[in-house]
């Protein structure tokens, strides 16, 4: 720590060093922890620049995190982590071209805000909003429409500050081979620190879901499902053979809720929750809970529909209900009959079990199956690392598992083994900020080809001593293995161990670097180590933090007081005045509130 502080003291004392060692983070689901060694919450593009530039000179590794929602260990580190939500401001606005130019820590919400207020929206948007610009575009987030790609499409431009502290401008016409590698980026090429985004006239839409049978999703699916109305999604019960189909079209009709019964709120949230729970202990009541909750709500008969006009920007939200494993793979839409056709009657253990190797004896899942669909195949340029389809339309199938009260579920490894090993066999690529856990850097490799190649390259070149990389880069691309030399910041992980809340497990980490790394050598000890105490709840951005500091000048602090917090500090912080995982609304994404509570079924 003595030389941190000494590098710190040696830079300019105008530009601001907000930091503090208070702080654990959480992952949106509160499926991984980790406790940072620093974590800063930047104001300016001279204060990231700085930043860059000091853990360079001190031998750190940088995570920049929003709001966690990746499930994986993405986001954690016992290193530096960067948080962009005190940069976000609105920059510029194009009216003419219909751009937005806004920092990068902004988020969806309040881009919507913004657009809102000169007539433009957001033209495509995932279930929520509570995610920064530069994480949905970093982690190919995408909704659900043939009209539609992922949202990175939008983005006309981009600023990235790299690892020699010099921020760079780049587009489809400027830096075109960075451009495309910062569109999909995992976090490892740099911190992305300004957008260009392009919007789309506000407008209303009306969407329309109905209960229908499983075999009407299948006949309709080369005609009418996906093509009839520019968005669609479908929730499939696997047990009841059924689902939700979803759809909306843009409208100019008056706002209109959608009708609503004492079973959508409150009720029926806590009903299905605490069932989950038991769930957990009895797996078979499971198709029993399937059909009683979600006729409950929806009907026990097919054919019923409920309707509402929402504006743009809200009404394609929907609500995750509770913390969850998503583990979502894209494939050619061609294929999904197929597919979907397998997965079923390896659920149901039908006839030949869809041909999966793995046996599903006493294995019950979770409804229901979300299944989505983008059409990229006419964009240009594409990221490097589009996980879509790139001559055809894209089918993406999630097989989402609840986390009743922050537990796991027992089924998760096996039903995700079975899933990912079907996903495999017909050349489906992972989505990045989801939990797949059984498929090979190699298998990557070779989905991806030279596009992967290209991208590591750009990216080595970069950042060739990894002060963007982890663990999670490591096991997904390989990156560090085999012939190519460790990178000297990269952070890998030394362990993982149970912790609170609920089945959350603490990550640590070190750095490859034998000089000046993060490991226990610093103190005796690692930098991020759980207490015996129950963890802090974490705040709305997906952790805890304790009252931050402008670091104006080394010399103005003490360096117990920055940088060795007692562990009573560490357990008795609070995060006073915000909101924290306590709250259930953080994992709804788009709560409304009713005279029984949230309304939590009116769109799953």
């Amino acid at each position: 720590m003595d030389k941190i502080q000494l590098e710190i003291a040696r830079t300019d004392p105008s530009t601001p060093f907000r930091a503090t060692t208070h702080h654990t983070h959480y992952t949106w689901a509160k499926t991984f922890s980790s406790r940072p060694e620093l974590y800063i919450q930047p104001q300016t593009l001279l204060e990231i620049q700085k930043v860059v530039n000091l853990a360079r000179k001190c031998r750190r590794r940088i995570v920049v995190v929003g709001c966690g929602h990746s499930p994986s260990i993405l986001t954690c580190t016992s290193s530096w982590m960067v948080n962009l939500d005190d940069y976000r401001r609105l920059l510029k606005v194009d009216r003419q071209r219909k751009t937005l130019l806004v920092e990068a820590g902004i988020r969806l919400k309040q881009l919507n805000d913004e657009a809102n207020k000169v007539g433009l929206t957001i033209p495509n948007l995932g279930s929520i909003h509570d995610q920064s610009i530069a994480g949905a575009i970093a982690t190919a987030t995408h909704g659900s429409s043939l009209k539609h790609g992922l949202m990175s499409e939008s983005v006309k431009s981009l600023r990235v500050v790299l690892a020699n502290g010099q921020a760079v401008r780049c587009s489809s016409e400027q830096n075109q081979e960075l451009f495309r590698a910062a569109l999909v980026s995992l976090g490892a090429l740099g911190i992305v620190v300004e957008v260009e985004y392009e919007m789309t006239d506000a407008c209303n839409i009306e969407w329309t879901q109905s209960l229908e049978t499983l075999s009407h999703v299948l006949d309709t699916w080369d005609s009418t499902l996906w093509a009839s109305k520019e968005f669609t999604r479908v929730w499939w019960m696997p047990y009841m053979k059924r689902a939700i189909i979803w759809s909306a079209e843009k409208t100019s009709l008056p706002e209109r809720a959608a009708e609503s019964n004492f079973y959508g709120g409150a009720i029926g949230f806590h009903t299905y929750h605490n069932l989950l729970y038991l769930s957990n202990y009895v797996p078979a009541i499971l198709p029993w809970v399937e059909w009683f909750v979600f006729g409950m709500q929806y009907g026990f008969r097919t054919g019923i529909t409920t309707s509402a006009v929402e504006p743009l920007r809200s009404g394609l939200l929907m609500n995750c209900l509770y913390s969850q494993f998503v583990n979502e793979w894209a494939l050619p839409l061609s294929k999904g009959p197929e597919v979907i056709s397998r997965l079923s009657a390896w659920i149901n253990g039908e006839g030949d079990q869809g041909r999966i190797p793995f046996s599903n004896k006493g294995l019950y899942v979770h409804c229901p199956i979300e299944v989505r669909v983008s059409d990229t195949s006419r964009n240009e340029p594409r990221p490097y690392l589009d996980n879509t389809s790139a001559d055809e339309a894209t089918l993406y199938l999630n097989a989402t598992l609840y986390r009743p009260y922050l537990r796991d579920p027992p089924c998760k490894d096996r039903y995700y083994e079975a899933f990912e090993w079907l996903m495999r066999e017909v050349g489906a690529k992972p989505h990045y900020a989801k939990n797949w856990q059984f498929t090979s850097s190699e298998y990557i490799g070779k989905a991806f080809g030279e596009n992967l190649k290209t991208w590591t390259k750009i990216r080595n070149e970069a950042d060739p001593e990894g002060m963007f990389l982890g663990e999670w880069h490591r096991q997904a691309f390989g990156l560090g293995l085999g012939e190519e030399a460790p990178f000297a910041l990269e952070e890998r992980q030394v362990q993982t161990e149970p912790f609170k809340p609920g089945s959350c497990l603490f990550w640590k980490g070190e750095l490859s670097a034998s000089e000046g790394s993060v490991t226990a050598a610093d103190e005796k000890r690692p930098l991020s180590s759980p207490t015996t105490k129950h963890a802090p709840e974490s705040p709305s951005v997906a952790s805890s933090s304790g009252e931050s500091f402008d670091m104006m000048h080394g010399a103005e602090a003490e360096k117990g007081a920055m940088f060795t917090p007692s562990a009573s500090e560490y357990e008795e912080e609070d995060d006073e005045g915000e909101e924290t995982d306590r709250d259930e609304k953080r994992y709804h994404g788009n709560p409304k509130q009713g005279l029984d509570g949230t309304k939590v079924f009116d769109k799953m």
